[in-house]
């Protein structure tokens, strides 16, 4: 377990844990801000993406405060499942409400970026709404890791963010208009 420092603390995900993932991911379906999924989800429809994750490779992370309360969860999936990209994972992350507005996206995903090195991981990209802002924000802040560019493609709803031989840097270009 990991303490960010900021009153919270980021742990490998067990499978006690995935109802309050769900919960948590269910939350966001209403706003149509944050997932493409229309209806909430069940338990039992995530179990095979639960399997999917793995501490060594595809880390699901939970994050919860000093009494054990979860605030949300970082995941790293595979990302299109071809050799090539190997180094590429998405990553996905989702804070209860309680959770909102506190700054802590920005520390999942500086957690995420700090462990991509040891995972393989190289790419990193994140699937954004356009309408999203406070995600854009998070993202555009600035990673903490040297070497990542993050480029923000709004209009594809993409962020990415890459690893270079100088380190993680963050790459915001002129692209912020919407269709």
């Amino acid at each position: 377990m990991a303490d960010t420092g900021a009153g919270m603390r980021v742990r490998h995900a067990v499978r006690a844990d995935l109802p309050g993932i769900v919960d948590i991911y269910n939350s966001t379906v209403p706003s149509r801000q944050v997932t493409a999924d229309t209806e909430p989800v069940t338990v039992a429809s995530r179990e095979p993406w639960f399997d999917a994750h793995s501490p060594a490779r595809y880390p699901l992370w939970v994050l919860e405060d000093a009494a054990g309360v979860m605030l949300g969860w970082i995941s790293l999936s595979a990302f299109y499942g071809r050799p090539a990209y190997a180094a590429t994972a998405e990553v996905s992350i989702y804070l209860a409400e309680s959770a909102r507005g506190r700054g802590l996206g920005r520390l999942a995903l500086d957690y995420a970026l700090e462990a991509c090195p040891a995972l393989g991981i190289r790419t990193l990209l994140g699937f954004i709404f356009a309408h999203n802002t406070p995600a854009w924000r998070c993202s555009s802040a600035g990673a903490s890791v040297p070497g990542v560019t993050f480029p923000m493609w709004r209009n594809s709803m993409v962020s990415a963010v890459r690893s270079s031989s100088s380190g993680w840097r963050c790459r915001s270009p002129n692209l912020s208009q919407t269709s």
